[in-house]
């Protein structure tokens, strides 16, 4: 069983009754089983172990041994207010951990229910950034999703005023932008955990690593992109458009440094659009998360390259979608214009031989 700390937690004997010099669980204190061995141990260790017994199964329970694991993988779960409101999940951080980890990897197609709970009173992101496992940005934001204007308006969620930057340690290598943006590609990973407080329930909606890496056409700056396609709503009261049979959640995070300096972020946010690349508002993009994060499957980790794959699929259904598209639209225009000149003709032949 492995540690968080990447050793191995002592081994407890088993008392063979034909004469071994084991020792019981039952013989060793709860509060050293608990302190030296469970607290070393990361989530799916500690989840591990509680299904080996019925005595491991209480003690791994310990909301604050879950509390520590959940601060130790995302430091934004650090804040005061978010901690109270995970320990009313109900199991508290082992809840919480459940829900956030893995990482969703498929999100089945949502049928309307009329009957539905009312809508979600709001949503809390806990945002980290690491580079090298390092962290190098971490943020709590709640957004109210209940005014007219979230409802109506692109959904987007924006960690960082246009103005702000955050400084981070990393310093840029001296090397080119080819080099320098596969570089960030491999080690800048990223966490966003969507919360919804009404449910009590959370999804790491991220990619954990980036799907596409790109330079800024105007400001040159770098722009990794991490993206989670899933299922879009079926009522199409909310989006009579086909295009958004799947959406894509896209998180964008926006580097800039020159050779030699410190990197720094200069963005950080969140939008949900659909296979013609329009923006779904608030309101659709509620539907999609509620589905994703209340029936979204987490299962292991894809590998980076499985992640771009599915992506670079959905780009290239939506470049089929736009060509077909293109082509209906080409196709109207043509019947329009001979429509048009037929008009012309005919009203023009009429006044001519009258």
């Amino acid at each position: 069983m492995a540690s968080s700390d990447g050793t191995t937690p002592p081994m407890i004997g088993v008392d063979h009754r034909g004469g071994g010099s084991g020792t019981t669980l039952s013989a060793i204190h709860p509060d050293i089983i608990r302190a030296h061995i469970l607290a070393r141990l990361d989530g799916p260790a500690l989840a591990a172990a509680g299904c080996a017994s019925s005595e491991l199964h209480a003690l791994s329970a310990d909301e604050n041994l879950w509390r520590d694991i959940c601060t130790a993988m995302w430091p934004s779960v650090a804040d005061p207010a978010l901690r109270h409101l995970i320990s009313t999940f109900p199991a508290g951080h082992r809840s919480f951990f459940s829900d956030s980890f893995p990482v969703l990897d498929r999100v089945p197609k949502l049928e309307f229910n009329p009957d539905h709970p009312s809508p979600s009173s709001g949503l809390i992101s806990a945002v980290d950034i690491f580079y090298q496992d390092k962290l190098v940005f971490s943020k709590v934001k709640e957004t109210d999703t209940l005014t007219e204007w979230f409802q109506c308006s692109p959904f987007l969620l924006d960690l960082l005023d246009p103005k702000d930057s955050v400084q981070t340690p990393v310093q840029r290598a001296a090397v080119n932008d080819g080099a320098w943006m596969k570089h960030l590609e491999e080690n800048l990973t990223l966490s966003w955990i969507l919360i919804d407080p009404t449910r009590k329930r959370a999804a790491n909606l991220s990619s954990r690593r980036p799907v596409s890496v790109q330079r800024h056409w105007l400001t040159g700056e770098i722009q990794l992109r991490y993206a989670t396609i899933m299922a879009g709503p079926d009522d199409r009261r909310l989006s009579p458009s086909p295009a958004t049979e799947h959406v894509q959640c896209g998180m964008v995070v926006t580097c800039g440094a020159e050779e030699g300096g410190e990197m720094h972020v200069r963005e950080v946010g969140m939008h949900v659009e659909d296979m013609e690349g329009r923006h779904l508002n608030g309101k659709e993009s509620m539907v999609v998360l509620r589905n994703a994060i209340e029936r979204g499957e987490r299962k292991k980790e894809r590998e980076a390259g499985e992640r771009r794959e599915k992506f670079e699929e959905y780009l290239a259904r939506r470049r089929e979608m736009r060509e077909k598209k293109q082509r209906r639209e080409r196709a109207l225009d043509l019947a329009c214009i001979v429509t048009g000149v037929s008009i012309f003709v005919a009203f023009w032949s009429f006044v001519l031989f009258r």
